[in-house]
């Protein structure tokens, strides 16, 4: 298609921009999702302990995530974004297809490293085009209709894979997620033009060159309201991503749940609460922008403060249906920070640094949230089951479980310890959401002084 023919501020490039994209999305979240939902199962297959299944969703996973995000952030300031969007896609969605494959943990090290390397192309890219077809004022709408694809990918992924491993085994999830993003990533290819950079913001700097590293760096530093904004998103990721890579784990052994009705559990909270969060975040925020520009953060903080609350009843309910609403509020609240987020790093800075600025976020987010988040919630769950089943565990419950020749009675206290030990470890995490809370209070006043607000002249 003849880009230069196409209305790229019109509605109709905005529905076939969403229409394209969230597919992608929907699946750069699922792929994360089967793995959440699974992670029992794979556990018990391969014989993992907590601190190896938080590796693998975490440190692993954000290794090349985090090391390839800002250059690839770079990349997409000079070169066409949709390319970038599906060739990053082909490679998680090939890798996730490798993870069905793996008979090791080091095979599984492997492939969820590659899945890392190709989702950090999606967010930055994504980003960066939202703000060059969409006005500032509603950018993390915007931003939040393509972030459907969490709820969605989340539910869906969840649901679908705890389906596929009850019927066909856990590794068949992994095949079918593969084989749909690739055929996402060719639509993209095929039929979404790239938009010209800084479009509306009429931003005539942004047909220039992409500045130099050190010019991007200078204007970061800078700018102290855009610093406190990622310092408050990039320790928001830490408890958000520790709970959702262990919240499937945590309903299967507290609720005593199979994988099928852990996974179905898990997709269902993950949906409701990513849904409810990122809308009233986004289009909540960006309708109060207009009365007070410091709202995106004050809604932020309000959400972050109100969660840890909420999980920690949440995660001591002994009925599994009021555990299941309350992590939906919990995790509704929580999530009031993600839309608003990506939006103000959008609006504070210029059309040519947008990309840059998002994969810096991204690095930060997933070094913090997806590196460590994960790690510390499995290595202290380890911990934490060990003392509550005292010196004895790693013979009775090697990795956690009890072993097959276990009498009834060891079975039991085995399970009660794991259970233990994952709450214990979510209830830890979840405080360092206040300080995320705290990061976005501080950067609200420097959303109203419009001299640290980028606007074109």
């Amino acid at each position: 298609m003849n880009a230069t023919k196409v209305d790229f501020l019109g509605p109709a490039y905005r529905r076939r921009f969403i229409a394209l994209m969230l597919p992608v999305s929907i699946l750069n979240f699922a792929d994360r999702a089967v793995f959440s939902a699974l992670a029992q199962t794979i556990k018990a297959d391969m014989g993992l302990s907590d601190l190896q299944l938080g590796l693998l969703q975490g440190l692993v996973f954000a290794l090349l995530y985090a090391a390839v995000g800002l250059p690839i952030g770079r990349l997409a300031e000079r070169v066409s974004r949709t390319h970038i969007i599906s060739v990053a896609a082909t490679v998680w969605s090939l890798a996730t297809a490798a993870t069905g494959v793996a008979a090791s943990f080091a095979q599984l090290v492997a492939a969820r490293l590659l899945v890392g390397m190709g989702e950090a192309g999606f967010t930055p890219a994504s980003a960066s085009m939202i703000g060059d077809v969409t006005p500032r004022h509603r950018r993390s709408s915007m931003m939040a209709l393509i972030m459907l694809g969490s709820p969605i990918g989340a539910f869906a992924g969840s649901l679908l894979a705890g389906q596929i491993a009850h019927a066909y085994g856990w590794r068949w999830a992994f095949y079918v997620f593969g084989a749909l993003g690739v055929i996402a990533a060719a639509m993209l290819a095929a039929f979404l033009p790239e938009p010209p950079r800084g479009l509306a913001d009429e931003d005539a700097s942004a047909a220039t060159q992409a500045p130099p590293l050190a010019e991007f760096l200078r204007t970061l530093a800078a700018n102290r309201t855009l610093l406190w904004v990622i310092a408050g998103g990039s320790i928001a990721g830490f408890g958000m991503t520790s709970i959702s890579q262990f919240l499937a784990v945590f309903l299967a052994r507290t609720h005593h749940l199979d994988v099928r009705a852990a996974a179905a559990a898990f997709g269902s909270i993950s949906g409701l609460a990513l849904t409810i969060g990122l809308l009233i975040g986004s289009f909540g925020t960006d309708h109060l922008l207009r009365r007070d520009p410091r709202w995106p953060a004050w809604g932020a903080a309000a959400g972050l403060s109100l969660a840890p609350v909420i999980y920690f009843f949440a995660f001591r309910a002994t009925s599994l249906n009021t555990a299941i609403v309350l992590l939906v509020a919990a995790g509704a609240c929580m999530l009031v920070f993600y839309g608003p987020t990506s939006g103000m790093i959008q609006n504070l800075l210029p059309a040519r640094m947008r990309a840059s600025g998002a994969a810096l976020y991204l690095m930060l987010y997933t070094v913090l949230g997806s590196g460590l988040g994960p790690v510390f919630v499995g290595g202290l769950s380890d911990r934490a089951g060990a003392a509550h089943y005292g010196p004895r565990y790693a013979r009775d419950c090697p990795h956690g479980l009890p072993a097959p020749d276990a009498a009834p009675d060891i079975a039991r206290a085995c399970s009660e310890a794991s259970a233990s030990g994952m709450q214990t470890a979510l209830s830890l995490a979840v405080l360092v959401l206040f300080v995320a809370a705290l990061c976005f209070v501080t950067a609200a006043p420097g959303l109203r002084r419009r001299g640290e607000i980028f606007r074109p002249r």
